[in-house]
């Protein structure tokens, strides 16, 4: 665990509400239907936990730790040379919502939070939320504008497919 100081304010922002974002930020907020029933909520939440959704999306995940907890460091490789390291901010295990959020550090492209939440609505539908606020702090995610915003989004959605692979031998719809 490193003591780095993180690259934004206000820092675990999206634990309350994952719609928020600050002035001069882009939202991003993208939710993913996995199926039903609490077998599959348990199975997304371990997959998401356990940084299992993020390495079967084909990116490297270096992390202190072999489970998101507040405090563990994160770096996530993406196209085997882009790094960019995080930190756990917070988590939570409920009966009906499980996840976890990071929050950039010196050297991310990006500067912003990102959280990753299963919830089991009160019909036993299962979802994933992929929630962030960022805005660009290197100059080619600048540089990029639109094109950086839709990769983020498509990230999201593909995050929500995987996981709906990894979860659908539990499913019960």
């Amino acid at each position: 665990m490193s003591s780095a100081p993180f690259t934004y304010e206000p820092v675990g922002a999206t634990r309350d509400d994952l719609t928020y974002c600050p002035p001069g930020f882009h939202p991003l907020h993208v939710r993913t239907r996995l199926g039903e029933g609490q077998k599959l909520f348990h199975r997304a939440a371990e997959a998401v936990l356990g940084w299992e959704m993020h390495r079967a999306l084909g990116v490297g995940i270096g992390a202190t730790a072999d489970r998101a907890a507040p405090g563990v460091d994160v770096t996530v490789t993406l196209a085997g040379f882009l790094k960019a390291p995080c930190r756990v901010i917070w988590t939570t295990e409920e009966p009906r919502r499980a996840g976890w959020a990071y929050g950039t550090l010196e050297g991310h492209p990006e500067c912003g939070e990102e959280a990753f939440v299963v919830d089991r609505t009160g019909d036993g539908t299962v979802w994933l939320t992929v929630a962030a606020f960022s805005k660009g702090a290197k100059w080619y995610a600048r540089a990029g504008g639109p094109a950086t915003r839709g990769l983020q989004h498509a990230y999201a959605r593909r995050c929500g497919t995987v996981l709906r692979k990894l979860c659908a031998e539990f499913t019960e719809d």
